[in-house]
């Protein structure tokens, strides 16, 4: 699929390996829980090294949220954005959750792009929000 349409934000984040894999080992369950899903930690957790899909998909939720133009916090939340893999290509996506539904709803956003990378020491993810040509966009 071709994407077209209007892009209605774009966000980039980088983060450092080893300080997931510090965090992780810090708070454990507890970090975990308030930012991954069940489904996200079942997939990381299943890995030789866990911390390196966690930086990933934590990276891809700072991108997305940045691309909001909010961050995480009232407007969207850890939770409410999803990293999940296409079952045939294994490419990551998103999937929001309610409130980031909402979100996307009041801002004409009709798909949410991802790109993520990892080295040993880094992952990145780039996120870009997508409208519907047709849309008319809102400031």
């Amino acid at each position: 699929m071709t994407p077209s349409g209007n892009v209605v934000g774009t966000g980039v984040d980088l983060v450092e390996n080893e300080r997931l894999r510090l965090l992780l080992e810090k708070w454990g369950a507890r970090f975990r829980e308030r930012v991954f899903l069940p489904a996200e930690q079942e997939y990381c957790e299943s890995k030789a090294s866990p911390w390196l899909y966690y930086a990933g998909r934590f990276a891809v939720k700072e991108a997305v949220s940045k691309a909001f133009g909010t961050g995480i916090g009232p407007s969207i939340g850890w939770l409410d954005i999803e990293v999940v893999r296409n079952p045939e290509t294994g490419a990551p996506s998103v999937r929001l959750g309610t409130q980031g539904s909402e979100l996307a709803r009041s801002r004409g956003v009709t798909r949410v792009l991802i790109s993520l990378s990892h080295t040993h020491h880094f992952a990145v993810a780039h996120a870009l929000l997508m409208a519907d040509a047709t849309e008319e966009l809102r400031p």
